[in-house]
C-alpha cells in the first residue's frame, strides 16, 4: 500500500470519527456536560471544526492552503474553548494571556477571512501567495496556543477535572505536532513532506480526549508518578539537548564555514561534562534532586514512596554483619535510619532517656561515635522539647534569627550547637511522652525546613514512636512474664511447704506419744530423709534455669511411684494401694508422683479419720488410669465444673487453692488429664489419666482383678 493510499484512509477514518464524536456531544446532555466540562457549546464547536479540517485534509491533501483555512477555523474553536475554560474563577488567566487569547483569535479570524475570500476569487492561483502567509499564521498561533495550555493548566484549580486536562492536552498536542513541521521547514528551508502527511493520524489521536470530556471518568486530576515524571523529563532534555545541536547546525550553515562541527563538539564536551559530574559528585547529583523536586513538582515528597520506604525500614529484621551495618537487629538504629533517609541526610543520632531525666547518645547511624559523656541533653531541654514538641532547625539557632527565638529557649546544649554537622533536632514523642531525640546530619546541599518538612518530620516522629513505644512495651511485658512465672513457681512451692509443714507437725506430735517405739522411729527417719529430699527438689524447682517437667519425659513404672506416695503418707493415713503388675505410663516420674500425692493429700484432708483412701492403677482403652478415691465430704458438681480447678479457690480455710490447679497443669504437660467424679456426702473419685509406654503391655478393657495383676495394700 501506498503512503498516499493510507493517508487517504486515514483522512477518511478521521472525517467519520469526528462527525460521530460531532453528534454524541451535540446530543449530550446540556446540564450534565456542563458538569464535566466548562463551555460545553464551545467543545462541540471545536469537533465540529475539526470535522470540516479533516474532510479537507480529505479532499485537497495534508499541506494545501484549502486546509490551512480549515485549520484557521479550527484554531479559531479551539482557543474560543480555551478561553472560556481557564478564563473563569477555577483558572483565572493574567492579563498578558487574555491579551494573547485575543491577539490569537484575531489572527485565525482573518486568515479564515483573508484565506477563504482568496480561494473564493483567484481558485488554485491563490495557494500561492496565501499558502505562506497561512503557514506563518498557524506557527504563531499554534505557539501561542501552547502558552496558554501550560499557562491554563498551571494555575488551574483542583476544581477542574480530568476530562478537562484531557482535552487541553490534545489541543496541544496537535499545535506541538504542527509547530514541530513548520519550525523544520522553516530551518532547513525543505519542507517536511513526510510529516505534514500524517497529519490525518495525528488527527486519529487527539479524537479520545473529546470522548473523555464527554464521559465521567476521573474525578481527580491525573498525576504522573515520580518515576515516570523523572522518566520523562530526562527524555525530554535528551530531546531538547538533540534539538539545540540541530538548530545550532542549521544556523552554522547558514552563517557558512566550519562552524557546525565545532558546535556540535562542544555541545558534545559540554553534555560528557555534566553527565561525568552527576557521576562522580554526590552533591551535584543532591543539588539536581532539589531543584528538579523544588520546580517540577507541586510537592517536595513522593509520599506514598517515602512511607513505603520509611515503614519498611523500620520493620525490616536483622541482616547481621558488623553493628554499624546491622541496622535490621537494633530497632533504635533503624529508627535513626529511616528519619535521616527521609530528608536525605546522611547520617543521624539518636538519644534515649539516661538515669538523671536527660537524653543520651546511644545508638547512630553513619556517624561515628565520637561523642563523650557531654553528648547529652538536660532535663530542662527534654522537658521543652517535649512540652513545646518542636522540630528545630540548628542553623536558624545558630544564625540567630528572629525566628529562632522560640528554639533559643529550648537550651540546646553547646556540644550540640558547635558541631557543624547536626542540621535538625527531631523530638519522638508518643502522645504527651518523649521516647527519643534524633539529630539529623546536614545533607549534601543544605536548605531551610519549609512547612512540608516539618510535617513530614512530625509525622514521621509520631510512628517511629509508636514502634519504640511497643518495643518497650514488650520488654516491659517480657519482664513481667519472668515475674509472673516466679511468682507462680513460688506459689505452688509455698503449697508444697505448707503440706511438707502439715506433715512434719503430725510428726512432732506423734513423736511426744511414740519415740520409745523403735519401730516408730525407723518411720521417722525414712519420713525426715523423704521431706529432706522433696525441700531440696523444691530449691530447684525455684531457681530460674529450671526445666519443664515435660523435657524429661520417660517411661515410667507406676507401682513403686504409688507405693513411694503410700510410704510418705503413712504418718497420717495408711493408704491402700492396687497396681496391675508391670504398668508403665510415658511421662515425668517427678510429676506423677507430686500429682498423686496432690490427690491422695486431699482425699486425706476430705475423709474422716476412721475412712479408707485407696489409689488404683490399671490399664484402660490404651491409657493408664489412677483413680484416687475417697468416702468423704464430697463436691457439688457446679463447684467441680467451675471452680476446683482455678488458682487461689480452696474449701479449706488455710488451703491455697493450688493442689488440683498445678496437679492438671502437670498432667496436661504430660499429655494426660484428670476427671473428676464427687458428690456431696459420697466422696469423691480423681482419675488420672496418662499416655501409656507400650500399648502392648496393656490389654485393652484391663481389670485389676485380671490374672497377672498385684494386689499390694499400704498398712499401718
Amino acid at each position: 500500500m501506498a503512503l498516499g493510499d493510507l493517508i487517504t484512509i486515514l483522512s477518511a477514518l478521521a472525517v467519520v470519527g469526528f462527525i460521530g464524536v460531532t453528534l454524541w456531544l451535540a446530543t449530550r446532555p446540556r446540564a450534565r456536560m456542563a458538569v464535566l466540562v466548562p463551555a460545553p457549546r464551545w467543545l462541540v464547536a471545536a469537533a465540529a471544526a475539526t470535522t470540516l479540517w479533516c474532510a479537507a485534509l480529505f479532499v485537497f491533501a495534508p499541506g494545501s492552503s484549502e486546509a490551512l483555512v480549515a485549520q484557521s477555523l479550527r484554531n479559531a474553536a479551539m482557543l474560543g474553548w480555551l478561553g472560556a475554560t481557564f478564563w473563569s474563577s477555577q483558572a483565572p488567566m493574567s492579563r498578558p494571556q487574555r491579551l494573547i487569547v485575543r491577539l490569537l483569535v484575531t489572527i485565525s479570524l482573518i486568515s479564515l477571512f483573508f484565506g477563504g475570500a482568496a480561494h473564493l476569487r483567484d481558485g488554485a492561483a491563490a495557494g500561492q501567495w496565501v499558502g505562506p502567509a497561512l503557514e506563518i499564521a498557524a506557527m504563531i498561533v499554534a505557539s501561542g496556543g501552547l502558552l496558554i495550555v501550560d499557562g491554563g493548566v498551571r494555575h488551574a484549580s483542583t476544581a477542574l477535572r480530568t476530562p478537562v486536562m484531557a482535552v487541553a492536552g490534545g489541543f496541544a498536542m496537535l499545535w506541538a505536532y504542527e509547530l514541530n513541521f513548520q519550525l523544520l521547514g522553516a530551518l532547513t528551508g525543505k519542507s517536511a513532506t513526510t510529516l505534514i502527511q500524517l497529519l490525518p493520524a495525528m488527527a486519529l489521536l487527539t479524537l479520545p480526549t473529546y470522548v473523555v470530556a464527554a464521559m465521567d471518568i476521573g474525578r481527580e486530576r491525573m498525576q504522573l508518578s515520580r518515576t515516570a515524571a523523572m522518566r520523562t523529563i530526562i527524555l525530554l532534555g535528551a530531546a531538547a539537548y538533540l534539538i539545540l545541536i540541530g538548530l545550532t547546525g542549521a544556523v552554522a550553515r547558514m552563517i557558512g564555514g566550519d562552524y557546525g562541527e565545532l558546535a556540535q563538539g562542544i555541545f558534545l564536551i559540554v553534555a560528557l561534562g555534566a553527565g561525568g559530574l552527576l557521576f562522580v559528585s554526590g552533591r551535584a547529583r543532591a543539588w539536581l534532586a532539589v531543584m528538579i523536586s523544588k520546580h517540577f513538582f507541586e510537592h517536595r515528597y513522593d509520599y506514598r514512596a517515602e512511607w513505603m520506604r520509611f515503614t519498611a525500614t523500620l520493620g525490616e529484621g536483622g541482616q547481621g554483619g558488623t553493628p554499624e551495618q546491622d541496622d535490621g537487629g537494633n530497632l533504635h538504629r533503624r529508627v535513626a535510619k529511616a528519619l535521616a533517609e527521609l530528608t536525605g541526610s546522611p547520617g543521624a543520632l539518636l538519644m534515649r532517656p539516661d538515669a538523671l531525666g536527660g537524653f543520651r547518645v546511644t545508638d547512630h547511624w553513619h556517624w561515628p561515635a565520637e561523642h563523650g559523656p557531654e553528648a547529652a541533653l538536660s532535663l530542662r531541654s527534654a522537658f521543652m522539647l517535649q512540652e513545646t514538641r518542636h522540630i528545630v532547625e540548628l542553623d536558624a539557632l545558630r544564625r540567630g534569627a528572629a525566628k529562632a527565638g522560640a528554639a533559643a529557649d529550648l537550651a540546646i546544649p553547646e556540644w550540640l550547637v558547635a558541631d557543624a554537622r547536626a542540621w535538625v533536632v527531631v523530638p519522638v514523642l508518643h502522645f504527651q511522652r518523649m521516647i527519643a531525640i534524633v539529630v539529623l546530619q546536614r545533607p549534601a546541599i543544605s536548605r531551610a525546613l519549609d512547612w512540608e518538612d516539618l510535617d513530614v518530620l512530625r509525622i514521621a516522629g509520631q510512628q517511629a514512636a509508636s514502634y519504640l513505644a511497643e518495643s518497650q512495651s514488650q520488654q516491659a511485658l517480657s519482664e513481667a512474664r519472668r515475674f509472673d512465672e516466679f511468682n507462680r513457681r513460688f506459689a505452688f512451692i509455698m503449697h508444697d511447704i505448707k503440706n511438707l509443714a502439715s506433715q512434719l507437725g503430725l510428726l512432732a506430735r506423734n513423736a511426744e506419744r511414740h519415740a520409745d517405739k523403735a519401730e516408730f522411729r525407723a518411720d521417722m527417719v525414712e519420713t525426715l530423709k523423704i521431706s529432706a529430699g522433696r525441700l531440696s527438689d523444691l530449691l530447684v524447682r525455684l531457681s530460674p534455669r529450671a526445666r519443664g517437667r515435660s523435657a524429661d519425659a520417660a517411661r515410667v513404672l507406676i507401682e513403686p511411684i504409688l507405693h513411694a506416695v503410700a510410704t510418705e503418707a503413712r504418718p497420717r493415713r495408711a493408704l491402700f494401694v492396687s497396681c496391675q503388675a508391670g504398668l508403665a505410663a510415658w511421662g515425668d516420674a517427678a510429676s506423677i508422683q507430686q500429682i498423686v500425692q496432690h490427690l491422695a493429700a486431699n482425699a486425706i484432708d476430705a475423709s474422716p479419720p476412721d475412712s479408707p483412701v485407696q489409689i488404683v492403677a490399671t490399664g484402660e482403652q490404651g491409657r493408664v488410669r489412677i483413680d484416687v478415691i475417697d468416702e468423704g465430704s464430697g463436691m457439688s458438681r457446679a463447684f467441680v465444673r467451675e471452680e476446683l480447678f482455678k488458682p487461689f479457690v480452696s474449701t479449706k480455710e488455710a488451703g491455697f487453692g493450688l493442689g488440683a490447679f498445678e496437679a492438671l497443669g502437670l498432667a496436661q504437660a504430660m499429655g494426660g488429664t484428670i476427671d473428676v467424679a464427687s458428690e456431696p456426702g459420697r466422696g469423691s473419685n480423681f482419675t488420672l489419666w496418662l499416655p501409656v509406654a507400650d500399648a502392648r503391655e496393656i490389654g485393652v478393657g484391663g481389670d485389676v482383678d485380671a490374672p497377672g495383676t498385684v494386689m499390694k495394700v499400704a498398712t499401718k
